[in-house]
């Protein structure tokens, strides 16, 4: 089993996969990350995008599996990689109308909170910017969708 890492992706309903891999690609805060058997210990946060799963790297390079993450954490061990995500779907469960549509409705809200933002003072400017940074998170998860049926597309 040395060719192999255990794989597992959570969410906070239930644990979505477990199974013994070739190779995981991550969306890393700070880019793309990948984990093959043996990997150093490593912690990082993870932006919403998509998680590639080979089943075996080494003679077959093809991608087994791809799934959506909104953003979470991971943590990689030489014998593990645990993906804790805030929401994960499979790429192919994705609906463009539906990305589309988040994205124009978070674009919107995050053109009116700037302006609310440029324009209260003290508490009410704090708190239009924490619903700033929500949006603007909303926008990045839908952006990330569309980005990822755009890959499925090409």
């Amino acid at each position: 089993m040395a060719d192999k890492l255990q794989f597992e992706l959570v969410s906070p309903e239930k644990l979505l996969l477990s199974e013994p891999v070739g190779m995981v690609v991550v969306p890393g805060t700070e880019g793309n990350f990948g984990v093959l058997p043996g990997h150093a210990l490593f912690i990082s946060t993870v932006r919403p995008g998509v998680i590639d799963v080979y089943a075996n790297w080494q003679t077959n390079q093809q991608i087994s599996e791809r799934i959506f993450v909104s953003g979470g954490f991971a943590e990689v061990t030489p014998e593990r990689c645990t993906v804790l995500a805030d929401e994960a779907v499979p790429v192919s469960s994705l609906d463009r109308g539906a990305a589309e549509a988040q994205a124009r409705t978070a674009e919107a809200l995050v053109a009116t909170l700037k302006d609310q933002v440029a324009r209260a003072n003290g508490a009410e400017r704090d708190e239009a910017a924490a619903k700033l940074r929500a949006a603007e998170r909303q926008l990045a998860v839908a952006n990330a969708k569309l980005a990822a049926l755009a890959q499925t597309t090409h």
